[in-house]
């Protein structure tokens, strides 16, 4: 099975038949594009840019209009920036930061498992030191992988894990830093306050280090997920997005929507329960897919 077959959405039945490119087409487009979760902003703009290049292109059957739209979608969605982890220095940090419970844990076990397989020296800094047992979940991700860890007890202070992770790769040659963060504070204020504070502590020990700052999605809560990435864009600088659970009942359309809303790349997207079944985002795959291409 493709990477994206379970994603071939409503939109292909949108462009069933020979009708006309008329109103009521491009309505039943809108709400089919809102329906598969991609907003309804993101949804006017794309439906009004196919309005203009079939106009353009004269395009005046559906079925032409097809890959006009698949066209649209996959220019959408490489709008973001480069899709490439930037791991330019040793070590590398990646700060991978969600809500629980979507599948945060899970993506960075899997991100651990791809970098080791690239060939990088990866050691994992659990510093969700809040929830419980988030260390131990994280550990056996590590030896699932086959990975260093660094960690302290429950309701350690995070910063200081951390700081134990830099010192740890600075003597081991470490290549990847990979930090789980916490996903709930006492209130969102807390929460962004101590990302920052994470922060500083990476700029002072390892200056000039490379960043991502990936937020992990869960492509099942659909607009709910887009709130999220909002919220995290304000204060903790994301540079990419991890979309977990693609393998089950998502549509996937909020993909469509951080892109086009947020500017921000999707770098990476998990399609299935194994420990290889974290990949790099296709976002040309991904549009023919929504077309049901």
């Amino acid at each position: 099975m493709g990477m994206f077959d379970k994603l071939r959405s409503a939109l292909g039945g949108v462009f069933s038949g020979e009708g006309k490119l008329d109103d009521d087409f491009f309505d039943e487009l809108e709400e089919t594009l809102i329906i598969s979760d991609v907003g309804g902003e993101a949804s006017a703009r794309i439906v009004e840019e196919l309005r203009v290049r079939c106009k353009k292109g004269g395009v005046k059957q559906t079925p032409d209009a097809k890959s006009v739209l698949r066209d649209i979608l996959r220019d959408t969605l490489e709008s973001g920036g480069a899709r490439d982890l930037q791991l330019g220095t040793r070590p590398s940090v990646i700060l991978v930061i969600g809500v629980n419970g979507a599948g945060k844990t899970t993506s960075i076990g899997k991100l651990a498992a791809l970098l080791k397989s690239r060939g990088k020296r990866v050691l994992l800094c659990a510093a969700d030191t809040f929830r419980a047992a988030a260390a131990d979940q994280l550990e056996i991700w590590s030896q699932r992988a086959g990975v260093e860890i660094v960690r302290q007890q429950e309701g350690a202070d995070p910063c200081a894990v951390l700081f134990d992770a830099i010192t740890a790769a600075k003597a081991r040659g470490t290549d990847v830093i990979l930090c789980d963060t916490a996903g709930r504070l006492q209130n969102k204020q807390n929460l962004m306050n101590e990302l920052s504070k994470m922060s500083r502590v990476i700029d002072r020990e390892l200056p000039g280090a490379a960043r991502e700052n990936l937020l992990v999605i869960d492509a099942t809560t659909g607009q709910n997920g887009l709130s999220q990435a909002k919220g995290f864009m304000e204060s903790a600088g994301l540079t990419g997005i991890i979309l977990s659970k693609l393998d089950g009942s998502a549509k996937g359309g909020v993909v469509v929507a951080v892109a086009d809303t947020l500017g921000v790349p999707v770098k990476l997207v998990g399609v299935g329960e194994q420990m290889g079944d974290l990949r790099a985002f296709d976002p040309a795959g991904f549009a023919a897919a929504m077309v049901g291409e």
